[in-house]
């Protein structure tokens, strides 16, 4: 202790101006950061492993990724986007990227004939998120991947992995050229971070994304891929009690006379349920349910919960619960909406990791407040 001591007393003015030359390199060349730097670096690799990558992108956010990837290409050029969607990925292909000369168009890929149907000669990309948001409708990765490149193998599938995570789903082994995660939900888990991440293997995709992501600047700060990757070390923990919670969750939902249906692809019910379990190796904590009544009686269930937290996210360590119709994609059209099947009395669940009997208790105690006994 005294040598240590002695050291940084006698050492001291060399310590802090080698801190100083170092912290004034970084200030007056700020583009390094943006450019890349070792945490960045550290967490892209470890999301590449998990993915079962050669590479991944770090970027500002989820949305931060997707606008980078559709840099890829040009006006003109021809995106289609499975209808049922994250609402801001619905307002960024339909009000931003259609704007600037991109032929947007949108169809159910959960039916392949549509998909098929739908590619036209100028299609550059097809844009795929399964589950959907919010309603959980599950895409068949493989079946798409193979039919987008037998049709044109030139043709880029992304997958929006957000909701399962690189933990219960890897859709570049099922074919698809991209994998992209907003990583503010599972993939960091704590609520405490905005990312973005994109995984590929093929090294001329790698290289022009490489480039965007420097030339467009979206890019996260160290301390955030700091934190991110300290949120992968638990992901495997994480995701096995979402998974046990959820599954709880939407069994009791499926037997309460006040909810009209459940949504969750790991009941037997859920229509792609084979799928599911062929294509994932277990669901989140995400759950879409119908409750009986109109929008007073989904209004009275949200307001009265205790333990839930009314918020947009989801992925946390916390339970979260939202209204789609009315929160996050209330920027889709009422008309789309009604198609996509998101009613007044939709509400979506992000089950958390708190005490299974807790998370029941609570939502049996809002859903008597929405449909008091008369």
């Amino acid at each position: 202790m005294v040598r240590d001591q002695t050291y940084y007393a006698t050492n001291s003015m060399f310590l802090i101006q080698e801190f100083s030359v170092d912290l004034t390199f970084y200030l007056h060349n700020s583009k390094h950061y943006r450019s890349g730097n070792p945490t960045r670096s550290c967490l892209e690799r470890a999301v590449a492993a998990l993915d079962g990558a050669q590479y991944c992108l770090a970027l500002a956010s989820g949305l931060a990724a997707t606008l980078t990837i559709t840099h890829l290409f040009k006006a003109g050029d021809g995106i289609l986007c499975m209808n049922d969607v994250y609402g801001g990925t619905n307002r960024y292909f339909r009000k931003i990227a259609a704007e600037v000369g991109f032929d947007v168009s949108f169809a159910d890929l959960t039916k392949l004939e549509l998909l098929k149907a739908a590619l036209k000669p100028n299609t550059k990309m097809v844009w795929i998120e399964t589950p959907t948001n919010p309603t959980m409708k599950v895409v068949d990765i493989k079946g798409c991947a193979d039919i987008v490149h037998e049709h044109n193998k030139d043709i880029i599938v992304v997958v929006d992995n957000t909701f399962m995570s690189a933990y219960f789903q890897r859709p570049l082994a099922l074919g698809a050229d991209i994998c992209m995660h907003s990583a503010t939900k599972y993939m960091n888990g704590h609520s405490d971070v905005v990312m973005g991440l994109i995984s590929l293997n093929r090294d001329d995709i790698y290289e022009r994304l490489k480039f965007l992501q420097n030339a467009l600047g979206a890019v996260p700060s160290p301390f955030d891929c700091y934190m991110c990757n300290r949120g992968l070390k638990t992901l495997h923990v994480r995701m096995k009690q979402h998974f046990k919670n959820a599954m709880a969750v939407a069994q009791f939902l499926e037997a309460d006379p006040r909810v009209d249906k459940v949504i969750f692809p790991g009941l037997p019910s859920h229509p792609q349920h084979e799928l599911t379990k062929r294509q994932c190796t277990g669901c989140p904590g995400m759950i879409t349910f119908y409750i009986k009544g109109k929008l007073e009686h989904a209004s009275t269930f949200l307001s009265s919960l205790k333990l839930f937290a009314l918020a947009e996210s989801l992925g946390g360590y916390e339970s979260l619960a939202e209204h789609p119709a009315i929160m996050t994609h209330a920027s889709v059209s009422e008309n789309e909406r009604k198609e996509l099947g998101i009613s007044d009395t939709l509400i979506r669940l992000s089950v958390g990791l708190e005490d299974e009997e807790d998370i029941i208790a609570d939502l049996d105690q809002a859903l008597a407040a929405a449909h008091p006994k008369r």
